[in-house]
């Protein structure tokens, strides 16, 4: 059995902790900044409870909608969201994963640090990570101070 297939990842943010934190769970903002560079939102449903689901509908520039899913497993405002990953409909070699973020404040800003896994493949791996590299930069962008 080898390693398990999970990935890190970390952005400073120009924003406080409160400021990430309502931009990740207010579905107004989501719609705003949620997804690769290109993509847009149409709908946007969060529960940010725990327990409570998530559903986020996402329009690739060239494609078919589709959506991403899950559950709310931890609620911290301000230092912590966990919750179940999944794509309505999957991919063949897609499998449900975990998203652990955690928000720490250094200096005036945010850094929002990243755990997603496990992945059943390599390529769905880094598919995931070029995604959240353009996510966490639309995130950024969305709250760079005017």
């Amino acid at each position: 059995m080898g390693a398990e297939l999970i990935f890190e990842l970390s952005r400073i943010v120009a924003a406080s902790p409160q400021r990430v934190f309502e931009a990740m769970t207010d579905p107004e903002q989501v719609a705003q900044w949620w997804g690769p560079e290109g993509f847009t939102c149409p709908e946007v449903i969060l529960d940010a409870r725990v327990g409570g689901a998530y559903r986020i509908a996402m329009q690739p520039p060239d494609g078919e909608l589709f959506h991403l899913t899950g559950e709310y497993l931890e609620v911290q405002p301000s230092t912590r969201l966990a919750y179940t990953f999944r794509w309505e409909p999957p991919d063949p070699d897609d499998r449900e994963t975990v998203v652990r973020l955690t928000l720490q404040a250094p200096d005036g800003a945010t850094e929002v640090a990243l755990i997603q896994g496990p992945f059943a493949t390599e390529a769905r791996r880094e598919l995931h990570r070029a995604g959240w590299t353009d996510t966490f930069a639309r995130l950024a962008s969305h709250l760079a101070p005017a």
